[in-house]
């Protein structure tokens, strides 16, 4: 009985673990800030149900924390633009793209991305 539990518990931690993995090669990447300068590139799409759906598509020049930079291209489905002059965490994939982003503050950014987004 004993054994069988130990086993269970193994099983259980290996999964999670596998899945933990799997997300952050999948989902996880490199870093890069970006300021948004404008409106976008608005387009309407429907999704697969025939409801229309907003996107708007920007192409920015991003620096990840020693100040490399990287031309960026990523969309936002929203009724509205992004907005402007807002500073973004883009989590960039060599496979994906950008996976993800969020919003932060300027005194947030790390140095050398910070003073190459001032220029």
């Amino acid at each position: 009985m004993k054994k069988l539990l130990i086993g269970l518990v193994l099983v259980v931690v290996l999964i999670f673990g596998g899945l933990k993995i799997a997300e952050t090669v999948v989902m996880g990447g490199t870093d890069y800030y970006v300021q948004i300068t404008d409106d976008g590139t608005k387009t309407l799409e429907q999704d697969d149900s025939g409801n229309a759906i907003t996107k708007y598509s920007y192409q920015l020049t991003g620096y990840d924390k020693e100040g490399q930079e990287k031309v960026l291209d990523f969309s936002a489905f929203k009724d509205r633009p992004l907005k402007r002059d807002a500073y973004l965490k883009l989590t960039w994939n060599q496979k994906k793209g950008v996976t993800s982003y969020e919003e932060v503050q300027k005194n947030d950014l790390p140095q050398k991305a910070e003073t190459k987004l001032s220029k």
